[in-house]
């Protein structure tokens, strides 16, 4: 059965950074794209990250560009997500998935395993 697990959210105020972390289990890991996405309230699910099988490729999107890093290690099969310059607007709930693929996909709908999800609130 694959488990994904979030860590390393909170409450951070605007301009700080903070680091999720997501562990893997149940899973060959290195066979799956890792992506992160997010759900501020009454929003729609939206994809923040992505990034290849053997972490050759990343894929951003464009709210976050520049602000966030996506990476991977294999070994601990884990995926991170660095946040720096953190918005009030980055505030969601922010969730790792795991798709089978050699391709990144941005539609959360294509990933097959996702984690609970870990709240980033960003004050002004």
């Amino acid at each position: 059965q694959a488990q994904l697990v979030e860590s390393g959210g909170g409450l951070v105020q605007a301009g700080g950074s903070l680091r999720l972390s997501c562990a893997a289990s149940g899973l060959t890991f290195s066979n799956y794209a890792m992506g992160w996405f997010r759900q501020a309230p009454g929003k729609e699910r939206e994809f923040v990250a992505a990034i290849t099988q053997n972490g050759g490729r990343e894929h951003y999107a464009d709210a976050v560009k520049g602000r966030f890093t996506i990476s991977r290690d294999n070994a601990k099969n884990t995926v991170s997500l660095q946040m720096n310059s953190l918005k009030p607007e980055d505030t969601a709930v922010y969730s790792c998935a795991a798709k089978r693929s050699p391709i990144l996909f941005t539609a959360p709908s294509l990933y097959d395993h996702w984690g609970q999800g870990a709240q980033v609130t960003v004050s002004s």
